[in-house]
């Protein structure tokens, strides 16, 4: 079993540290809100630091999941950040969906201070989390990754290395661009449905057997016909990630004009106030046009 580190406790996190703890690992943590870090040291032992440095203190592992490329930096860079307290060696493993460009930045600065370095980011949602079946898309060396996998297996269904550093970032990137079209694709259908007085339930048991079927309409159908959004990736956070898929098609050549159409659908459900609101919300949009 390892010593590990993981930094960032938000609904991705706090039950992804809680199945490293499950497995065994020797587990302490860190989070912007201390009350956070607080709750899960007393649900789960272990240890909290008031840094990343001092979390990160002897890890063999250390593990992130933040929100985006500034809280990236910031929990790896400075005295008080990771990279300060991990000793040469060891191993930081991103789990947050960021750039490959901040992606390749944190890896190259690792390189210089002896230290390993994984792009991880992951798939499955809150429930995957909680579950321990994540999907986890990883870039780097492969001896960092070889080293790293079997921790990361606490909390995954499946983990597999991509590329170098930065692949595992681009591979989340063709996640988000694939979810995208389909929620909008799958809010119409519903939308279409409700309008022609069908039973969404039956309706959904015959097509989800067939080539419509999809993670979404299982998981998702029964909510968005109740107007219901609470049960899952927020809106927001959507938008960051789509963000970056598109300014990666701009430097790439990618021609992505779904996600780009998609990414404005979903800033009209942010000026509805649904922010917050998982990303089936798009159905919200559509009954509010009418």
């Amino acid at each position: 079993m390892a010593k590990v580190a993981f930094l960032g406790l938000g609904v991705m996190g706090y039950p992804m540290a809680g199945h490293l703890v499950a497995k065994g690992h020797s587990v302490a943590v860190y989070n912007r809100s201390p009350a956070k870090a607080a709750a899960w040291v007393k649900q789960h032992g272990g240890n909290s630091g008031t840094t990343p440095a001092e979390a990160a203190k002897g890890a063999e592992f250390v593990m992130a999941c933040v929100g985006n490329d500034d809280d990236l930096r910031a929990i790896c860079e400075g005295p008080e950040g990771a990279f300060a307290g991990m000793a040469k060696g060891a191993i930081f493993v991103d789990h947050t969906t960021v750039s490959a460009a901040v992606t390749r930045d944190m890896s190259a600065r690792a390189t210089e201070l002896g230290l390993g370095y994984v792009d991880a980011p992951v798939s499955g949602g809150q429930a995957g989390a909680e579950n321990g079946v994540l999907s986890v898309m990883c870039g780097g060396d492969a001896a960092f990754y070889n080293a790293a996998e079997p921790v990361i297996a606490a909390y995954s269904r499946i983990c597999r290395l991509l590329g170098p550093s930065g692949a595992g970032q681009l591979a989340k990137m063709v996640n988000q661009i694939c979810i995208a079209g389909l929620v909008q694709g799958l809010a119409e259908g519903l939308h279409f449905a409700e309008k022609a007085g069908l039973d969404i339930p039956q309706l959904v048991e015959v097509i989800s057997q067939g080539a419509a079927g999809s993670w979404q309409m299982a998981n998702r159908h029964q909510t968005m016909a109740k107007n219901e959004f609470e049960f899952g990736f927020a809106v927001d956070w959507m938008r960051k990630d789509l963000g970056i898929c598109l300014a990666t098609a701009d430097e790439n050549g990618a021609s992505l004009p779904v996600t780009a159409l998609v990414d404005q659908f979903y800033k009209d459900v942010q000026k509805m106030g649904g922010n917050r609101w998982d990303t089936s919300s798009l159905i919200a949009r559509l009954r509010a046009l009418g």
